[in-house]
């Protein structure tokens, strides 16, 4: 062992450097933030997207199209789900809690029935909304649908 081939312990050092910790660390002064400004006090905060006055990139950005407030946003439910159900828990009858009880639906959606996939079984179906397939198929099968 001699002198020049010493080293510290693992991970007994660090490697970043301490700011704000006198002028001989190296990083004291100003400590790295610079002469002045708002970014060089204490509680400095810039909204977000702020970007030094230029235009923000939200503002730059064109926009088109329209957003309508009433807007109903319905949670599609096809056929052939209607049908799992049906068989997996032996059901005549489906309506929004049991929907919402076998985690198809959340209590506050609007569910809106499709004609996707083939219905099978004798069902009485309440939903807010259905399409004319869906109509069609669940009465061939002798069911009924009801509207919220």
């Amino acid at each position: 062992m001699k002198l020049h081939t010493l080293k510290p312990a693992e991970g007994s050092t660090k490697t970043r450097k301490r700011i704000g910790r006198g002028t001989g660390s190296g990083r004291g002064g100003t400590s790295t933030r610079g002469h002045k400004g708002a970014k060089s006090r204490s509680g400095y905060k810039s909204k977000a997207g702020f970007e030094g006055g230029q235009m923000p990139l939200q503002r730059r950005v064109p926009k088109f199209g329209f957003k309508s407030l009433n807007k109903v946003e319905f949670k599609p439910v096809n056929l052939d789900t209607l049908q799992v159900l049906a068989e997996e828990y032996n059901l005549a009858a489906i309506d929004m809690e049991a929907l919402v009880a076998h985690g198809v639906a959340s209590k506050n959606d609007k569910i809106k029935i499709l004609g996707g996939g083939e219905l099978k079984a004798k069902l009485d179906v309440t939903a807010h909304h259905f399409s004319a397939s869906a109509t069609a198929a669940i009465e061939k099968n002798g069911g009924s649908v009801n509207k919220i």
